[in-house]
């Protein structure tokens, strides 16, 4: 494959462009008004249309009006009916089809399956504007719409589903995408690079069943085709199994040698000569690659794979291993009589490239059409800016991985102070405090290997697991100093992070830290040990418990310097496959211990491709060889267990007591129910005591002395949402309730 040129390469100039649209048109009218009598291309999305670089359809529709094409967008159609989708008529070149900013099934249901009450990314939160499976639904309204457009379908939905994988919602191994959907070709990862030159391919007159040569696409072919003849397959259809063994003869043993019998049967042709060739590092490097350029890997087919679980988690491990575009292979899988082909995924975006993405003319603000309404989404990231892309995390639960790489991809600082500016100036109701500087990870911004041929050759799943690895470069010099210039921008009161933060990586630069904790925090700092046992620490590949208590000690000890009170707001999963009872029960002891009352907890929800989900479903470990008598991850999936797992992590909500007392009864650990300070839970829900141990913190008890705790007042005080900060006390005095954090920082004094 040849390497692309830069995204804006061709990009026509103004003069010869069609004027920038103030929102792309999502009707007739507003097409009229452009003048435009059709469109090029007509996006359709499942989330409120939002013209912010945050929005997937907005940044892929600005990045092809600049090319010069005129781009219309349909939100959230009505998919009972086929004429929404013709409302702006027959497109030109092709449909693009995205379920929005989330997996569709995540977006409607929790994770015990039941359809949630609200839609972040929907006008006033209102539920139930997306179908099940939005790709799916929206590719085949769109062929029926005006059958022999062709259809591309993107964005991560049809990204985690290109081949067979398991879907929790139907609770079993699904084929890939493209056969439900019908689309004609799905591009997956970052998708600018393939959709720029995809569309310039189509425009010139290409049929789109034609490009089978783009970088992060998939496409369905006959079995068995190759794009030519210098092609070669490795097959990766089966788990390795040991060779025959032949017995080793007797050094002693005095039977006569069989001359004849190893003449014929053993005879050997002549080897062929060949000379030997001294090849550099290098040049072997290059030879490997180039013959990795030609070869694909064939993965088990979806019938095996729905069938055997042993294979699904061979396949997931082979296919995490091909993630790497330095070194990526090709893939393909086979379904009945085709295969479904993936290209290697897409190269990063230059430094320039992102830059020019994010530059753009959006309006930052909902399309017009909304009026007044409230969008989550949109009031969550409105005064935020997205300075990177891609995580080397490789968290086992996570899909940012699998969707954007490993591979960082940042901004300039220009680029991002422009955009600071922009929010300043334009952004209504700005108040002067910027609410993020992040995306995936708050603390990856331009962090990379030291060597880029050692990057382009790794095959590690993450960076950072079990240890951080010694090629790759942790200093935060340029976060650092990016931040400083940042809130010296003139209006701006306040940078606040809002991204989750690697803190194993955090704790490499105490000066960072103490830049964070000084002058970015707003009372609160979300992160997310996700556990404390070293079991599921492993299956989740998430640093040990040390790395935050190491993190926490810098963080209070900044904090202090500061003259600040500040706390960290911890994340746990319950359920994680690897998690056994006992270790939610420690999990729960340390929160206790450390008196953490958390107020949202997360289940695991296993989303397609991720290999939290390989564990859930199959029960093998597939960050080591798979093989029949390979690891075996326990894993909560009954409901009954998941829901004592998810009670652990709240032990002091009266609602889980009962929960909580039954698991511990069958756990044979009843010696931590009673009223004493060692006890997880009371005895009983009514008169139940708590102890807590003196550690002299303000508005701390005296040691020994009892509190009761009344279970409405508590459960009461959980629906407000409180949260209880580390080290505060384990309940309130009686007859005086304590502040929640919030309330508390909110009631500080202005400076």
């Amino acid at each position: 494959m040849n390497a692309p040129l830069n995204l804006f390469a061709s990009v026509p100039k103004r003069s010869s462009r069609a004027p920038t649209a103030p929102f792309l048109p999502m009707s007739r009218a507003e097409m009229d008004k452009l003048g435009w009598d059709s469109c090029d291309i007509i996006l359709i999305t499942g989330d409120a249309y939002i013209d912010h670089p945050s929005f997937g359809m907005a940044l892929v529709g600005r990045l092809l009006e600049a090319q010069g094409y005129r781009v219309g967008i349909i939100s959230q159609p009505d998919w009972t009916s086929v004429e929404p989708f013709r409302a702006l008529g027959k497109p030109n070149l092709y449909w693009g089809i995205t379920a929005g900013n989330m997996d569709s099934m995540v977006n409607r249901y929790t994770a015990d399956r039941k359809i949630r009450s609200d839609d972040a990314y929907t006008p006033n939160a209102e539920p139930n504007k997306r179908p099940d499976r939005a790709v799916t639904v929206y590719c085949q309204r769109a062929r029926e719409a005006f059958p022999g457009v062709p259809v591309i379908a993107g964005s991560i939905e049809a990204s985690l589903r290109r081949i067979a994988h398991y879907d929790y919602w139907s609770d079993k191994v699904r084929r890939s995408v493209l056969f439900e959907s019908k689309a004609d070709l799905l591009i997956f990862g970052n998708a600018e690079r393939a959709l720029v030159d995809v569309t310039r391919r189509i425009a010139a007159g290409e049929n789109i069943r034609n490009i089978r040569d783009l970088r992060g696409t998939a496409f369905l072919v006959p079995h068995g085709w190759m794009p030519d003849e210098e092609w070669s397959v490795h097959n990766s259809t089966r788990v390795d199994v040991p060779g025959r063994i032949d017995a080793h003869p007797n050094p002693y043993a005095m039977a006569q040698e069989d001359t004849k019998a190893c003449a014929t049967e053993n005879a050997q042709p002549e080897p062929e000569v060949k000379p030997v060739v001294i090849m550099t590092r290098e040049e072997r490097q290059a030879a490997a690659r180039e013959k990795a350029r030609k070869t694909v890997v064939r993965l088990p087919s979806f019938e095996t794979v729905s069938t055997d679980p042993v294979m699904y988690a061979h396949a997931s491990r082979v296919f995490h291993l091909e993630s790497n575009p330095g070194n990526a292979r090709a893939l393909v899988q086979q379904h009945g009589d085709r295969d479904v082909w993936l290209n290697a995924p897409p190269l990063p975006l230059a430094m320039d490239e992102m830059d020019n993405v994010y530059d753009l003319p959006y309006a930052r603000a909902p399309h017009p059409s909304y009026g007044k309404a409230h969008i989550p989404a949109w009031e969550m990231i409105r005064y935020s800016v997205n300075i990177m892309r891609g995580c080397f995390g490789g968290c086992t639960f996570c899909s940012i991985t699998e969707h954007e790489g490993r591979i960082i991809q940042s901004r300039s600082e220009p680029s991002i102070l422009r955009e600071i500016e922009l929010i300043r100036d334009t952004t209504k109701n700005f108040a002067g405090t910027i609410t993020d500087l992040g995306g995936p990870t708050a603390n990856m911004y331009r962090l990379a290997c030291k060597d880029k041929n050692i990057e382009q050759s790794c095959r590690r799943l993450s960076c950072v697991y079990p240890t951080i690895c010694s090629n790759l470069g942790t200093d935060h010099s340029k976060l650092i100093s990016l931040y400083r210039k940042a809130r010296a921008i003139p209006g701006i009161k306040k940078i606040l992070i809002g991204s989750g933060l690697r803190y194993d990586l955090a704790v490499r630069s105490p000066e960072y830290v103490k830049e964070l904790v000084t002058h970015h925090v707003g009372g609160l700092l979300k992160i997310a040990p996700e556990h404390t046992e070293q079991g599921t620490l492993s299956k989740m590949m998430k640093p040990g418990i040390g790395a935050y208590d190491e993190f926490k000690r810098l963080f209070d000890k900044y904090s202090i310097e500061a003259g600040k009170k500040q706390y960290l707001i911890p994340y746990f999963i319950a359920a994680h496959p690897g998690s056994t009872d006992e270790d939610m029960l420690n999990l729960a002891l340390w929160l206790k211990k450390n008196n953490f009352k958390l107020d949202q907890v997360q289940t695991f929800t296993p989303t397609p491709m991720a290999m939290a989900t390989t564990m859930y479903h199959s029960g093998k470990n597939p960050l080591a060889k798979v093989t029949e008598d390979s690891e075996v991850v326990e894993t909560a999936k009954s409901g009954k267990t998941r829901k004592l797992h998810k009670a652990f992590l709240r032990y002091y909500d009266p609602e889980n007591w009962g929960v909580i007392r039954e698991g511990l009864r069958r756990m044979g650990r009843a010696d931590l129910i009673g009223n004493g300070e060692r006890h997880l839970v009371p005895a009983s829900d009514e008169g139940a005591t708590m102890v807590r141990e003196d550690r002299r913190v303000p508005g701390g008890v005296p040691k020994g002395r009892t509190i009761e705790v009344a279970p409405k007042r508590a459960a009461r005080a959980g629906e407000r949402g409180e949260r209880k900060p580390a080290n505060a006390p384990f309940a309130p005095p009686p007859g005086k309730a304590k502040p929640s954090i919030l309330a508390t920082i909110k009631s500080k004094p202005k400076r």
